[in-house]
This record gives structure tokens, C-alpha cells and sequence, in this order.
């Protein structure tokens, strides 16, 4: 026979032995983790054809659904992907999301915005253990953007991802 818990405790009475009941109850809030990131340099690119850098990295969320959100914000006005170098015109660049680990596309993020609700496969934070990464970040610049880009200049820009457990 399978029964609820009990609600309330009970107590023992007064004898040779005592038996009394406690009811435990546990709740964790919402959590989700973002690990295995790496810094993304593109050096020697060819200007004619679209730079693309795709990482598998690591989200775990411990929600029934093992859901998460992602927001991406870039360095530029508003949040912006954007490249700079000094006064130089700045050149913008894409972001791209997906669930699944060692992918070369994804799902187009909007700068400042969330995404649309993605589910995790890592069994731990950190995926500690297999699996060891979980999704897939994609950055891409176009050639129309590299095409105006001077030669032997640094640009740089500083992505940052919100992760939100949903």
C-alpha cells in the first residue's frame, strides 16, 4: 500500500519504547550553471568567406525539464554584437545557440533578448560527468563585415551569456 507522507507530526506515548513521526519535507530553488566557455580568436581569416567559430560548451539546469534560457549581450549601443577598434567603423557579428553539443549552426540570438526555451542534456553542473558537454555556441562574421575590417587591427568585444532556468 503507497501512502502521502504524514503532515504533522505525531508523538509517542509513555511505555517501555516510544515511537513519534516527523513529516521532512525539501524544496531547491531553480538553479542553472554555464561552464566550458572559451574566448574565440579569428586570426588570418580570409575576408572573402564568413568567419564562423563553433564551441560545445556546458549548460545545466536542475528543473523537471532540465530547462534554461539564454541571453546574449554584446559590447555594442544596446547590447549590440558589435567589433570595435578605436575609431575605426565598428563591424557587427551574429550569435547562434543549439541544445545539442558540436553543432556548426543554431538557433539566431537577438542581442539584450532571451531566447526561446532550450533543454539541457548535462546530468551535473559542470558536466562533471558524461555527458561532458551539453550545447553548442556559434559566432560568425559575415565577409560583407570582414571585407571592411583594416588589415593587421584587433577588434574586440566582449560577449556575455545570461543563462535563466525556466
Amino acid at each position: 500500500m503507497t501512502g502521502s507522507p504524514a503532515l504533522a507530526s505525531t508523538q509517542g506515548t509513555l511505555g517501555a519504547t516510544s515511537t513519534g513521526t516527523i513529516a521532512i519535507t525539501v524544496s531547491v530553488p531553480s538553479r542553472v550553471q554555464i561552464t566550458a566557455l572559451n574566448d574565440v580568436t579569428f586570426a588570418n581569416v580570409d575576408p572573402t568567406i564568413t568567419a564562423t567559430n563553433a564551441q560545445s560548451n556546458c549548460v545545466w539546469s536542475n528543473t523537471a525539464t532540465k530547462g534554461y534560457t539564454i541571453t546574449a549581450t554584446g559590447g555594442g549601443t544596446g547590447g549590440a554584437f558589435t567589433l570595435r577598434s578605436g575609431s575605426l567603423t565598428p563591424v557587427t557579428y551574429s550569435v547562434q545557440w543549439n541544445q545539442s553539443t558540436g553543432q556548426a549552426s543554431g538557433t539566431a540570438l537577438t542581442a539584450g533578448t532571451a531566447s526561446g526555451t532550450f533543454n539541457s542534456t548535462a546530468t551535473t553542473p559542470t558536466c562533471a560527468t558524461a555527458p561532458t558537454t551539453s550545447s553548442s555556441l556559434i559566432v560568425s562574421i559575415p565577409s560583407a563585415q570582414l571585407l571592411t575590417m583594416a588589415s593587421l587591427t584587433n577588434y574586440t568585444d566582449t560577449l556575455t551569456l545570461l543563462v535563466s532556468p525556466v
